[in-house]
């Protein structure tokens, strides 16, 4: 079963499988906004939806710790405005 974790201390959100670490999505304070810079899952577990729950979890946590979020990574980008378009 696929566990997403936030791990505040890092600037990641993580994917495990069991104890196996298959993905991740890294994320750079800035002031008053975090900016994902990083997401990465591991090619055995591609296409499962894995890269999204990375960048959502860190979209919930920013909510949570009242900070904005952006994105240098092309993929997250793409997740942040697909959620703009949503709602």
């Amino acid at each position: 079963m696929i566990e997403i974790r936030f791990d505040k201390d890092k600037n990641r959100s993580v994917a495990y499988n069991n104890v196996e670490e298959i993905g991740e999505c890294v994320f750079v304070k800035q002031k008053d906004q975090w900016n994902i810079v990083h997401t990465e899952v591991n090619s055995n577990y591609q296409g499962q939806g894995i890269a999204r729950k990375l960048v959502e979890n860190i979209i919930e946590n920013a909510k949570k710790y009242r900070k904005k979020v952006i994105a240098e990574c092309s993929y997250a980008q793409k997740v942040i405005n697909n959620k703009k378009d949503e709602t």
